[in-house]
């Protein structure tokens, strides 16, 4: 933001970054830290941490002093600093779960996809509790944003940056910002000017400070367009803000930003000017070379340059690579984008972002491609701009660029009207996280872009989209434990699926269905719903789905005690491997229908079937799958009191397993195992 330009003004320019006043704001933070609370008064040990509150308009350097007041303490707080944005660039507040979820992201703490935003604050302050850190929160709108994130730990302290005071949060005292002092405002100014321009003529430089408001936004401003012009004088620039005349619109506090914004942008040419206004398009403010060349309809080298003007000037804030819009100028930009520029030719400059953003993602994924691949050959295609030269490259631009990526991808879905490239962008950004970082480690991320697959779909009527998002959404519910929030999506998604007369949809949500009853215990339910899946791949001649959905109606009638009909299902997914040549499957179901007919009690047909089980194994060249067999083996005639067999069995396995020790448990070609049975019915 351009408060921040307050201590960055001389490092835009070549020189040390420096703090300009604030001196006196400073200290009375510092000793607002030392000042007793309410809690000590009356005896009590604090039971949270202290907050340190600075009000003030953006434009006034209130991050500024914020950040130069964090590097002062940071040392104080051997756990470090965590630092989280309250409002959007556009002045849209950020979601508390998205900030919390930021928090532990930073603090290296895995969080649950989907969960809520107490949920998600819980952890924040539990992961608080028992660490001495210095939380900052900028931009906050409200009490109600900081106050769920407050650690209940007076061993921290926050420092809070705000337009207003925090209603609602006891003990804070704002520091409220006005404008900077002469003597500092004319130190910044001569960071960009130089010093001679402002002490050949230091009544100019006052005058111009008084203009400004003693604001440090609009003192870069004026600083930046006195450097550009070096024949230019102080004197002339104050001049020139005098004439102008104040802007009804805006609040009189206002006023001095606006009158260094129009010095600046009613001198840029018609181009570049346009420019400026399309980077408030820019998802979260956040710009760099691709995303103001696809803007613009220019090259990548011409937006650059254009970029780096930009920063010289104070419009646009350096951050690494790219730049940030502050968000001091986002007020008085989009109006003029709302009056200079015919929604045509937004919605195009749009599309173009957005589309170049849907390229470069599809390149980020490419390059994890082995070589040769239909990916790589169309990676090969690409500019050389959008191809990334390693798959390490491509990891940290999707690592800098992901909240820009997804913030795009929200805007994009929010617009509602390029539907179609919202849907390419979103495919592209799941495609790119699932290729780096595995969809266990994405899914929080994916879990969001899933919703916003399903708000397309559901405004535009897209029934096999929202069969698919309503899925994909239900799965990360499960993983999570919301088994009950799983099981009402996958029933939606049936609905879908029906609607879009997908078998694909409707198959995998009848045996989603099956599998959420499951997991709560429902075994009538769960049966049913795994029968009316196994009807329809019946129907459509799916064989090996066929036989895994008999492996899953079986464990249910195991675990449900029904011990017949579970040998009925595991004989018949038997048969069904059979048909498909699939040996280890078919002997990894013999090896569940032995269990289930040691569960019913009839030793000897469990002991002829495993031995069945095992000549299938060997026939599949499955040696660990050999061993825990001749384990079941053993434990079988254990109990049928040949213990002498039971021990050449258990050396046969660890022979085959060597050093790797065994390991027990072969699933029926499905993954689930029955070996935890819950009911000990016998009943056949």
């Amino acid at each position: 933001m351009a408060e921040q330009a307050v201590d960055r003004g001389a490092r835009a320019h070549g020189g040390q970054a420096r703090f300009f006043g604030r001196q006196r704001e400073l200290a009375a933070l510092r000793a607002d830290i030392e000042r007793a609370g309410l809690d000590t008064l009356s005896g009590r040990k604090a039971p949270r941490a202290r907050v340190l509150l600075i009000a003030g308009r953006p434009g006034s350097g209130r991050t500024a002093l914020a950040e130069e007041l964090v590097r002062r303490l940071a040392p104080e707080y051997p756990d470090g600093v965590l630092r989280a944005r309250l409002t959007e660039p556009d002045g849209r507040r950020v979601p508390l779960e998205r900030a919390a979820r930021g928090l532990l992201d930073a603090l290296s703490l895995a969080t649950p996809a989907g969960a809520d935003e107490d949920v998600l604050t819980e952890m924040v302050r539990e992961a608080l509790a028992a660490r001495r850190t210095l939380l900052f929160l900028d931009d906050a709108a409200g009490a109600e944003q900081v106050d769920p994130l407050l650690p209940d730990n007076p061993d921290c302290l926050v420092v809070a940056v705000s337009q207003g005071p925090l209603t609602g949060i006891p003990d804070v005292r704002p520091c409220t910002l006005g404008g900077l002092d002469v003597k500092s405002a004319i130190e910044l100014l001569s960071g960009y000017t130089g010093s001679v321009r402002t002490t050949v003529d230091p009544q100019a430089a006052e005058s111009v400070a008084e203009v400004c408001g003693g604001q440090p936004a609009a003192l870069v401003l004026v600083g930046g367009w006195l450097a550009a012009r070096p024949k230019a004088s102080v004197a002339g620039a104050a001049r020139r803000l005098k004439s102008m005349s104040a802007d009804d619109s805006q609040p009189a506090s206002v006023g001095p930003l606006a009158r260094a914004f129009r010095l600046v942008y009613e001198e840029l040419p018609r181009s570049t000017a346009r420019l400026l206004r399309m980077l408030t398009l820019a998802p979260a403010g956040i710009a760099d070379a691709h995303t103001a060349s696809a803007l613009a309809g220019c090259s990548v080298s011409a937006a650059q340059a254009t970029l780096d003007d930009f920063a010289a000037l104070g419009l646009l804030r350096p951050a690494g690579d790219r730049f940030e819009v502050p968000g001091a100028l986002m007020p008085l930009l989009r109006p003029l984008l709302e009056a200079e520029d015919r929604p045509a030719e937004v919605q195009v400059a749009r599309a173009r972002m957005l589309e170049r953003t849907v390229r470069q993602l599809q390149s980020c994924r490419a390059v994890t491609e082995p070589d040769g691949s239909p990916a790589r050959l169309r990676l090969a295609g690409l500019p050389r701009a959008l191809r990334f030269p390693t798959t390490p490259a491509a990891a940290r631009w999707l690592d800098t660029r992901l909240p820009a990526l997804l913030a795009s991808a929200r805007l994009a879905v929010v617009d509602g009207g390029l539907d179609t490239l919202a849907r390419r962008l979103i495919s592209a950004l799941v495609r790119a996280l699932a290729a780096h970082r595995g969809t266990e480690a994405a899914a929080p991320d994916l879990y969001g872009l899933h919703q916003l697959v399903l708000d397309v779909a559901e405004r535009r009527g897209l029934h096999r989209e929202r069969a698919a998002a309503l899925l994909n959404l239900a799965d990360l519910d499960a993983r999570t434990g919301r088994t009950e929030e799983a099981l009402a999506r996958y029933r939606a998604a049936l609905d879908a699926g029906r609607a879009a007369h997908d078998p694909y949809a409707t198959g995998r949500a009848m045996e989603s269905v099956g599998g959420a009853h499951e997991e709560l215990g429902d075994w009538q339910r769960a049966a049913d719903w795994y029968g009316r899946a196994l009807a329809q791949r019946q129907a459509r001649s799916e064989r090996a789905d066929e036989a895994r959905l008999y492996g899953r109606l079986a464990g249910v009638h195991t675990y449900a005690g029904r011990y017949g009909e579970a040998l009925r299902a595991w004989r018949a997914a038997v048969a069904g491997y059979r048909r498909l040549g699939d040996l280890p499957s078919q002997a990894r179901a013999l090896s569940e229908a032995a269990r289930v007919q040691e569960y019913a009690g009839r030793p000897r047909e469990s002991l002829q079937t495993c031995r069945e089980a095992v000549e299938q194994a060997q026939r599949a060249g499955d040696v660990r799958l050999q061993a825990a067999l001749q384990l079941r083996l053993a434990d079988t005639l254990d109990r049928l009191g040949d213990p002498a067999a039971a021990r050449l069995h258990r050396t046969t396995a660890g022979r085959l397993l060597g050093e790797e020790g065994p390991t027990e448990g072969a699933g029926a070609g499905t993954g689930d195992s029955t070996c935890d049975i819950r009911s000990g019915s016998g009943k056949d």
